[in-house]
């Protein structure tokens, strides 16, 4: 069944689908009055819905019956990636979207290769929350993670101060076999808590940004024995959450 984030419901228990949601029903799903599909509203309450009309300009979804469960992951979790060369950090938002991701906080690292556009940034952006709502939509998610406009590295480090629990993936510490941090703060955290952990580009995290990370009040934690790519490494990071949260329960 169809998923769609959309506005309301009215006050008289209908959705009313609209623009490109709106499109993909008539136009690429070519559905008809009396087929269900499932809308998700703003605070992240589903329900399924039977579409009763479609004009020229929207569909219109009677509730039929509210939904229960939630897919999501009990704890959020906000990915912040050192800006990546490519398309790179697509497939981490759009990965990071179907294993539970909360939100993600983009960030220009000194070893960025790549330079970001501010001209350009409006259309970036916008593709990213694009990418971020399609993954959400296709893997039954009730809340769309919100993508961040990249920003600074000291303003990385106070957005961070809002966090319940604050982690570096670092690849030296993975190195010198570090095993306890990720799964000691997992096992501290609680339904609803939330966890910023930061991932460097291609070229890692300096030293001095790892230091200045650490003086306000991040952990450094290895992610395994092995060194992962910067695209790999918070799809390691979301799926030992998952299985933490929601297969060991």
């Amino acid at each position: 069944m169809q998923r769609y984030f959309v506005n309301g419901p009215s006050k008289d228990s209908r959705f009313y689908i609209e623009g490109e949601d709106y499109h993909h029903i008539v136009r690429v799903m070519r559905m008809k009055q009396g087929d269900q599909i499932i809308c998700v509203s703003p605070n992240g309450e589903s329900a399924i819905c039977e579409i009763a009309e479609i004009t020229g300009e929207q569909a219109v979804a009677d509730i039929v019956q509210w939904n229960v469960d939630s897919s999501e992951l009990p704890i959020q979790i906000t990915i912040a990636s050192g800006l990546p060369k490519g398309d790179k950090l697509e497939l981490i938002i759009q990965k990071g979207t179907e294993l539970g991701a909360f939100g993600f906080v983009p960030f220009v690292a000194a070893r960025s290769i790549v330079k970001w556009d501010e001209k350009k940034s409006s259309k970036k952006v916008d593709r990213w929350q694009k990418i971020s709502k399609e993954a959400a939509e296709q893997s039954h998610r009730s809340h769309v993670p919100e993508v961040a406009s990249p920003i600074t590295f000291s303003n990385l480090v106070k957005e961070a101060e809002d966090f319940d629990y604050k982690l570096i993936a670092y690849e030296e510490e993975a190195k010198q076999g570090e095993t306890s941090v990720l799964f000691e703060v997992l096992n501290k955290m609680r339904p609803k808590e939330s966890l910023i952990i930061v991932f460097g580009p291609e070229g890692g995290l300096t030293e001095k940004e790892v230091a200045m990370l650490q003086e306000n009040g991040f952990q450094s934690c290895g992610l395994g024995p092995r060194i992962l790519r910067t695209e790999t490494a918070p799809l390691y990071l979301l799926s030992a959450a998952s299985y933490h949260f929601e297969l060991m329960r």
